[in-house]
């Protein structure tokens, strides 16, 4: 299992047995302040500013939002945090905060007067609003990764979705044996690391990790070089499509959608095009989905992705932006965005909510399934020059699958090596 930074768990322990509810601070000691916000273009998002009412009515608060397109939104947080002054709270991506570390406050006492209950927030979530052993931020946006599959091939196969990595190579045979579908779709080709998120899970099922306390590279371990020959030789035995080799995940994505594969590890907020009668040739009867296998043995896991709302340091009104901070991140406001039937919003962040029956109901379970993987999943540490160390291990990964290197170990070993020059 991975390494795990205790500073997360000391966090939940000091705050954990604070209510649930959101309530505002007594006598509203902050009427007539403005908090401003700026927050990557999200519809999630934007249902959170519909509800805006219930804050300012009950602070006297006032909030006003302003919205970036994801490509440009690196840029403008980068331009708050030299320039400074612009905004009260900002959100910001998992990978992006250890290169924004000065941009944001440290609001754990505040949070705690707040009553936000960190415990509620999944640990491969909550460690990216840790930073040097203080609470920076809040999660409020998160994805994770489902194993999604077709039912009726799987029926036609005579098999069970797949509760381990070995499960589904034989469920793959067996479906390839009784149907036209390849086994399952992977992405092995370079893109923005997308060939690592699939190896990284067995990286972590078979012991190993990235980096070990110090930055040290460990993924050439002989747990790497384990998850690497396990992931390499789904292409030998034939139980992905023609051409994955080079594949991305939305070549994976549209394999599964036009019915030439029957299983597809990716992220859970791509269901909905699955069965989009404008992408898919699928229904929604023929989908079924899983916790992401795991290794015969081990825990769970799951890779994520993490959107953080803190408080920048720059702010003139950081007692009224923790305040807010306090709000959005209620789980009664998310659990109402999901029940809303008039918006078609999915992302959870608590667990209170990921296991809620009714939001399930309504989900057909896709909560409970996210919310398996991440009860043991820690996720990734993500550090400097992160961008840098994809490229170099999606490279490695790439470079296997096609065939261009053939030793694993010594891939791994010059994977390292390159990455400790740059760290």
């Amino acid at each position: 299992m991975k390494l795990f930074t205790s500073a997360i768990a000391i966090a939940a322990s000091l705050y954990g047995a604070q209510a649930l509810a959101w309530e505002a601070t007594e006598g509203r000691p902050y009427e007539g302040q403005t908090v401003t916000v700026l927050a990557v273009k999200s519809s999630q998002f934007e249902a959170h500013e519909a509800r805006l009412a219930e804050f300012e009515e009950a602070t006297g608060i006032d909030v006003v939002y302003d919205y970036v397109p994801f490509p440009n939104m690196k840029e403008a947080l980068t331009t708050e945090m030299v320039a400074g002054g612009d905004y009260d709270v900002v959100s910001v991506m998992d990978q992006w905060v250890h290169s924004l570390q000065m941009l944001m406050e440290p609001i754990g006492p505040g949070i705690e007067a707040q009553g936000t209950d960190l415990s509620d927030f999944p640990a491969a979530h909550l460690r990216h609003g840790m930073l040097n052993g203080e609470l920076i931020g809040l999660p409020v946006r998160g994805h994770v990764q489902l194993m999604f599959y077709r039912t009726d091939l799987l029926a036609e196969a005579g098999v069970e979705p797949p509760q381990t990595w070995e499960e589904m190579v034989t469920a793959a045979k067996a479906i390839q044996d009784n149907t036209d579908a390849a086994g399952v779709a992977l992405p092995y080709g370079k893109l923005n690391g997308q060939n690592l998120m699939v190896w990284m899970n067995l990286l972590w099922g078979n012991g190993g990790d990235l980096f070990d306390a110090d930055g040290n590279a460990i993924f050439n371990s002989d747990a790497g070089v384990a998850a690497t020959q396990t992931y390499i030789s789904y292409l030998a035995e034939e139980i992905v499509p023609a051409g994955s080799a080079v594949f991305v995940e939305q070549d994976a994505v549209t394999s599964f959608k036009q019915g030439n594969s029957a299983m597809l590890p990716v992220w859970w907020w791509v269901r909905s095009q699955l069965s989009d009668p404008e992408q898919s040739t699928l229904t929604a009867d023929q989908i079924g989905f899983t916790a992401l296998p795991s290794v015969a043995g081990a825990d769970r896991t799951t890779f994520t992705n993490t959107w953080i709302f803190g408080v920048t340091a720059e702010s003139e009104n950081k007692d009224a932006a923790t305040e807010f901070l306090g709000w959005l991140t209620d789980p009664a406001l998310e659990r109402d965005v999901l029940m809303d039937p008039d918006l078609s919003e999915v992302v959870a962040v608590h667990m209170s909510n990921l296991t809620d029956a009714e939001v399930n109901e309504r989900w057909g379970g896709m909560h409970q399934a996210a919310a398996d993987a991440l009860a043991t999943a820690d996720g990734v540490e993500f550090g400097d020059n992160w961008p840098r160390i994809v490229l170099i291990l999606e490279t490695a990964i790439s470079s296997l699958a096609s065939g261009e290197a053939t030793d694993v170990q010594a891939t791994l070993d010059k994977a390292a090596e390159d990455i400790a020059a740059i760290r």
